[in-house]
This record gives C-alpha cells, structure tokens and sequence, in this order.
C-alpha cells in the first residue's frame, strides 16, 4: 500500500502513538494515508478507536514479530 507519510513512532508508550498519529494527519490532505509503524501493544486499540471517533478510516493493519503496522486514510 502506497503511504504518503510513514510515522515511526516504534519504542513509545500510550498515549504517544496517537499524539503522533493526530499531529501528522493534520499535515495531511483529505484521502491520503498514513503509514504507522509502533510497538505498544495498546496501540491496536487505541488508534482503532481513535480513527472511528475522528472520521479517518483504517484501511489495514498487521502484526509482525511485536511491530504492528497501520494505514489511515484521511477523512
């Protein structure tokens, strides 16, 4: 998947991961995405929620060896 902007935010702690997350998107334009890369296991939950209270979407995300991976399209 194509993103337009990857965050690294791999080491941080809630709620770092969606402070991060709400700062970058607001750089973006409406139907970009957003690429997240972290290692918090409470960010698959958190940024879940976060996108359906926010109008975003995510579009796919996965786990691999601790490093979970997000793609947000802007709303």
């Amino acid at each position: 998947m194509n993103a337009t902007k990857i965050l690294d935010a791999k080491g941080l702690a809630c709620p770092m991961p969606i402070v991060k997350t709400k700062k970058m998107i607001e750089e973006l334009q409406s139907g970009d995405i957003l690429e997240i890369h972290a290692t918090d296991k409470g960010a698959k939950n958190d940024l879940a929620a976060w996108v359906k209270s926010t109008g975003h979407e995510l579009l796919e995300s996965s786990e691999d060896n601790g490093l979970f991976k997000f793609w947000i399209k802007k709303g």
